[in-house]
């Protein structure tokens, strides 16, 4: 077993896949900040790798294609096998769903330490179902992403309340910078001062892109000139394009696909709208308001946590088109307004949201608990439990920062 005074925590992180989505690049951001005099991370994908997991495999060991099927029980001897061979003292399972059962399973079977499961989401398609609530005792710790999201695990999943932490998500706050959009407006051949409306969401039906469209068409009611943009890929691509098609806004609504300078594209936006039935805590807002780009949002999940109206954004309830459309409007009308909520957006996102306070938040929790087991080779930390981190931005002045 790992020393943690002679080496680093071998620690993996067991997901699905790793395509390109906002879950999926915080846990590569994630393991890519890890201190290596601490930790020596590795990833394991029950199915294929992904173009994330391909990028990562460069850099650290990244297991693959460890379920065939469903129904694949063997997953289990493949894991335990994994994990003993690898010497693993850490998991954390990300997700709900087939990492986190077998993830959990595998872990306890083979002896290592901690066993983590980190959730990203509020219900489906991430929920949690009867046999992963039935490895509760199995596990050392739930994470939110929030603290909302924190008490939702604790209330409705019924996970015990002193084994479930919050850990904010976070970005990288020197690379999304409110600068540096001039390219996207050029490759889309509209000028300075277009309006410009964006959504950045994988094309799944969760996200609700069609109250974006239909919003959008209300927009352009009041304000012709407006232009949209929406960022990310998936299989109702076809469909989107056609209800854009069927609302008669085709050629203002420019769908760019999967993007690997999303830090480019948002600077060049003036508003970003969230138009989702559920979230947690998504990754799309807060690199949206690093950049100084006010949010308007459904009110889901732990989103008004971040999205603060009239001080970082606008919220409006879950499928009012109407509310979407006004508190859109309010800001492509009031330019001093929009200026105002992204600068104290970004100033928000760098006091609690930054990428360096989430990968803190996990390289304490986890030494937090492997100390626990092994209290002559750890050293001390102090986990953060949810309602810690509410408590302090209520008590703490408001910070800014650029």
């Amino acid at each position: 077993m790992t020393d943690l005074q002679e080496s680093p925590l071998r620690v993996v992180f067991l997901t699905t896949s790793l395509p390109v989505g906002g879950a999926e690049t915080l846990l590569m951001n994630l393991v890519r900040r890890l201190d290596r005099k601490r930790f020596t991370p590795e990833i394991a994908c029950l199915k294929e790798r992904g173009p994330l997991g391909e990028q990562l495999a460069e850099e650290m060991p990244v297991h693959s294609s460890l379920l065939s099927s469903k129904f694949d029980i063997r997953v289990v001897v493949r894991l335990y096998r994994l994990l003993k061979c690898r010497e693993i003292d850490a998991v954390v399972t990300v997700g709900a769903g087939d990492k986190m059962f077998w993830g959990r399973l595998a872990a306890k079977l083979a002896g290592v330490p901690v066993i983590l499961s980190a959730l990203h989401s509020t219900g489906w398609p991430d929920s949690v179902g009867l046999l992963n609530r039935l490895l509760t005792p199995l596990t050392d710790g739930f994470i939110g992403v929030a603290d909302a999201h924190a008490e939702h695990l604790a209330e409705y999943e019924k996970f015990p309340r002193d084994r479930v932490h919050t850990i904010y998500n976070g970005v990288d706050t020197e690379k999304f910078v409110p600068s540096g959009g001039d390219n996207l407006r050029q490759e889309l051949g509209i000028d300075d001062d277009t309006p410009l409306v964006g959504i950045l969401a994988a094309l799944r039906p969760e996200k609700n892109h069609e109250l974006f469209l239909a919003g959008a068409k209300r927009i352009l009611e009041t304000v012709p000139e407006t232009q949209f943009v929406i960022i990310g890929d998936g299989d109702r691509r076809e469909t989107i394009e056609r209800m854009a098609e069927e609302f008669g806004i085709r050629d203002v609504t420019h769908l760019l696909g999967s993007r690997n300078d999303v830090h480019a594209v948002l600077p060049a936006i003036d508003v970003v709208a969230l138009t989702s039935h559920n979230e947690a805590s998504p990754v799309s807002i807060l690199e949206a308001l690093s950049c100084g780009v006010p949010v308007v949002s459904a009110r889901v999940g732990s989103v008004p946590e971040t999205v603060i109206p009239g001080r970082t954004g606008e919220l409006f309830q879950p499928g009012d088109v109407e509310g979407y459309v006004d508190a859109t409007l309010d800001l492509l009308l009031h330019p001093s307004k929009r200026s105002e909520l992204g600068r104290q957006g970004r100033d928000h996102v760098i006091a609690h949201c930054s990428l360096d306070a989430m990968v803190d938040g996990y390289q304490q929790l986890l030494e937090s608990i492997y100390q626990a087991k092994h209290p002559d080779t750890a050293r001390p930390t102090s986990p953060r439990r949810f309602g810690d981190t509410a408590r302090e931005l209520r008590s703490s002045p408001s910070h800014s920062g650029a």
